[in-house]
């Protein structure tokens, strides 16, 4: 069974108050001035991707709609608007009903985005919407920080497996999330049993330096191991001397040994080494995993090293420098009136300092060339070019309030390794640059 089909909501009992003060009182203010029911269209963008980065990966989407299917105000949430004066009596009596009933559509989880980029458009009355933003913007702008990462990592490892173990390094929470946008971006597998059992993600973990220490002799540590968990597990093996450690790790085990780890030294040589060691003493099966603060760049370098995998922490859950998207969730499109007959309006801020939208209900797509490569993301508010009609972006996602479908992980996950490999050859260089295809809008 695949949980991530479940819908499974955060360990709160409603996701209502996963919001800022002002979404309540803009409701309380729009309710009282017969606004609040104008049809309006909401869309999450970035107005720029975080620098010398050359595209964006859309993650977290799976987890918006468990939001928006939990956004509800139960008892204690109100009580606790009405203790804390928050919002008058008018606005909790709207509030305890609130369901959205709404439309969503956005880019499908996995997919790549630029500049501009329409990622999510949230369509309903303002007073539904409006609630909505603080939510939204929290898991995607975290979890597609943490894929974009993720992404970044696994085109460096060069098809090798990648381990999440951040758990450790940030927020409970955000660890069993930054595990899913992880595997999302390219990683194999999470020490994270959250995750694994929120999203079905397969987990591993065997041992930590603390095991050896515990033990009166080294060699007593990887006896106690192999014997709990096989000659197929992994042993640590820079707890004190990594040659004698290598050295009695076979000798424990066997050939069929199934990994070392390595977590500290200069990685590349020692890699090199134990290799070579790990192949005179017969183990040539056995693989070699190295951890320790590693980043997109630090795997690059051991490209040419005899590395099988690479364990990942402290850099991807924090979005390897760049913990946030920057994404925004503005108002775009608006009625005149609350009658749902009423046309939409375009709206957009225009103020200095480059914080301008671009009003109107748009749609986005992707423009390729002869060869299939991309080489352009087409945004726009009118009819959609022919040409372009078959490589719309935006998909429906809810409509009527009620979530359309959920997909398994494992699809997220090939989606964004198919849309990644539609881009042109410089998407995965590491060094810093523009965005690898242009934002045109028409």
């Amino acid at each position: 069974m695949n949980t991530a089909d479940l819908g499974l909501p955060v360990d709160v009992p409603s996701t209502a108050l996963f919001t800022d003060q002002y979404e309540l009182t803009m409701l309380q203010a729009a309710l009282a001035a017969g606004t609040a029911e104008r049809r309006s269209v909401f869309e999450v963008f970035t107005r720029r991707l975080p620098e010398g980065r050359r595209y964006g990966v859309v993650a977290g989407t799976g987890r918006v709609l468990d939001a928006v299917e939990n956004f509800r105000f139960d008892a204690d949430v109100l009580g606790f608007l009405r203790e804390n004066a928050i919002v008058d009596e008018p606005t909790l009596k709207w509030l305890a009903s609130y369901r959205f009933g709404g439309d969503i559509w956005g880019y499908p989880e996995g997919e790549v985005y630029f500049p501009g980029s329409p990622i999510l458009r949230v369509e309903g009355s303002f007073a539904e919407c409006v609630l909505l933003e603080t939510v939204i913007l929290s898991i995607l702008n975290h979890d597609s920080a943490i894929a974009a990462a993720a992404s970044r990592m696994a085109s460096a490892a060069g098809g090798r497996p990648l381990i999440e173990m951040g758990a450790r390094r940030t927020h409970e929470l955000a660890a069993v999330a930054a595990a899913r946008a992880a595997y999302v971006g390219g990683f194999a597998t999470t020490s994270d049993l959250a995750a694994g059992f929120r999203y079905g993600i397969p987990t591993v973990g065997t041992s930590a330096h603390a095991f050896t220490l515990l033990h009166d002799r080294e060699r007593d540590a990887f006896q106690a191991q192999v014997n709990s968990l096989g000659r197929g597990t992994t042993l640590l093996v820079d707890t004190y001397d990594v040659t004698e450690a290598v050295r009695m790790a076979v000798e424990v085990a066997g050939p069929e040994l199934g990994a070392v780890r390595i977590d500290s030294g200069d990685l590349l040589l020692v890699a090199h080494r134990v290799r070579q060691q790990l192949d005179e003493l017969g183990a040539r099966d056995t693989r070699i995993i190295v951890t320790s603060d590693l980043d997109e760049y630090a795997i690059a370098s051991l490209a040419a090293a005899p590395v099988d995998a690479y364990g990942v922490g402290t850099q991807l859950v924090t979005g390897s420098g760049h913990p946030t998207c920057s994404m925004v969730y503005k108002l775009v499109a608006r009625a005149e009136s609350a009658d749902p007959k009423a046309p939409l309006e375009a709206v957009a801020k225009r103020s200095t300092g480059g914080k301008t939208s671009i009003g109107g209900r748009k749609w986005a797509a992707r423009r390729l060339d002869e060869r299939g490569v991309a080489e352009a993301e087409v945004i726009g508010t009118g009819a959609v070019p022919v040409e372009l009609a078959d490589r719309q972006l935006l998909v429906e996602l809810v409509k009527g309030g009620q979530v359309l479908s959920r997909e398994p992980l494992d699809a997220v996950r090939d989606r964004h390794a198919t849309s990644l490999a539609n881009l042109p050859l410089s998407a995965t260089q590491l060094s810093r640059g523009e965005p690898v295809i242009p934002t045109e809008y028409i």
